[in-house]
């Protein structure tokens, strides 16, 4: 079990592809058909999926994809607009979507409405028109959709649905690379990567990881230390690297001993400009210039965890901003995908490198502090302007 974990790619690294419909409309049963496994739970009972289910698999030629199994979105009472509320939150994640029409519903005002909000957030969406062993005539009102007839009992339309997915969102489905804009092949590279509370003993943080392997995978020459081995590993390189990544916690020290070629920056940065808006953080860490004392601050973290002492996000920089602006600072802390329904209150906001998150669900954040009218930037960028040197890493 542990090694195939290892294996695994990553849920954020996965393309997201949310489906939706009414309840009983098979939404569960097009994930079987499509995945050619029984991975969803399948029920004649309205209802079976609750939460959004995520599922995992391997859509060739795309790759790695996570299907979101959603509750109907014709659910009632209250703990129906809880499910409700909860399929809807999916829209911020998914690249593209599929909008499930059943033969046994007469009327689709309501998957109208939806696939209305799924254009205004700009989705690639595919519409099936599914059960037509009950009904094999499209009906006129949804002609003009053009949706891909499929019966998940007859087995019939999967084929073309999952071409009609790879043409959508094939295109797309390939990450940028990480560190492709700083190197090139043959470059030198040094890693800083200490081994602190948030990468116990044996462990790499991702950020790190993924750094290694996309630097590996650009045919980089590739060195990793931790912070007291750096002048030593220089030492012994026949030439000064051409990019230096370090923790951001450790910025200042690296920067002082690095050599004055050497482009520098952070796995926390590098992440700022893959998972978010860079340009979005780096405007947003002028806030700084600006916080007072009485002001709220925001931290964000993507993953839940057991603060320890000294932990970046609930310690280090909590600490670090009330010794720039005063102790009265008050900041809160929010983990996971949740955030505070009045978002006006806060004077800025700070995300992680957000290695957990999917690259839409961080821009679609740093589009609701936007519209609320708070800055937003990202730890590193952060670590970098209190340290003074942000305009001396490259981003």
């Amino acid at each position: 079990m542990a090694v195939n974990s290892l294996q695994q790619t990553p849920m954020a690294e996965r393309v997201h592809i949310g489906i939706f419909g009414a309840a009983n409309s098979g939404k569960s049963s097009l994930i079987n058909a499509i995945s050619g496994q029984e991975i969803a739970l399948v029920s004649d009972v309205a209802g079976t999926t609750t939460d959004p289910v995520y599922k995992p698999m391997e859509l060739l030629p795309i790759g790695p994809c996570v299907f979101i199994d959603t509750a109907g979105f014709d659910d009632t009472g209250k703990l129906g607009e809880i499910r409700v509320q909860k399929t809807r939150e999916i829209l911020d994640k998914i690249d593209a979507a599929i909008m499930v029409f059943s033969a046994d519903r007469t009327r689709h005002d309501e998957e109208f409405q939806w696939l209305e909000e799924l254009r205004r957030k700009q989705i690639k969406t595919i519409c099936v028109y599914n059960k037509t062993e009950l009904a094999p005539e499209i009906p006129e009102d949804l002609k003009k959709l053009s949706p891909l007839p499929v019966s998940t009992v007859r087995q019939t339309g999967i084929q073309e649905l999952k071409q009609k997915l790879i043409d959508v969102i094939g295109q797309d489905a390939e990450l940028p690379s990480i560190t492709g804009h700083l190197v090139q092949k043959g470059d030198s590279v040094l890693l800083i990567a200490p081994q602190d509370i948030q990468a116990p003993k044996g462990r790499l943080i991702l950020p790190q990881v993924q750094t290694i392997r996309d630097l590996l995978d650009l045919k980089a020459v590739v060195t990793i230390v931790t912070t007291d081995q750096m002048e030593q590993a220089l030492e012994q390189m026949k030439e000064p690297p051409k990019l230096i990544i370090t923790d951001s916690q450790v910025f200042p020290y690296v920067y002082e001993h690095k050599p004055p070629q050497s482009i520098l920056t952070s796995f926390s940065v590098l992440m700022a400009r893959y998972k978010g808006d860079i340009h979005a953080y780096l405007e947003g860490a002028k806030a700084l210039d600006t916080l007072r004392e009485s002001d709220k601050v925001l931290i964000l973290e993507a993953c839940s965890h057991n603060p320890l002492d000294g932990d970046i996000g609930r310690i280090k920089i909590p600490g670090l901003l009330r010794k720039r602006v005063g102790e009265g600072l008050q900041v809160d802390v929010v983990s996971g995908p949740s955030l505070p329904e009045d978002l006006s209150r806060y004077h800025m906001a700070v995300q992680c490198g957000a290695c957990m998150f999917n690259r839409r669900y961080v821009l679609s954040r740093i589009a609701k502090f936007a519209e609320a009218g708070v800055p937003v930037t990202n730890y590193g960028i952060l670590l970098a302007k209190l340290g003074g040197i942000l305009d001396k890493i490259d981003c």
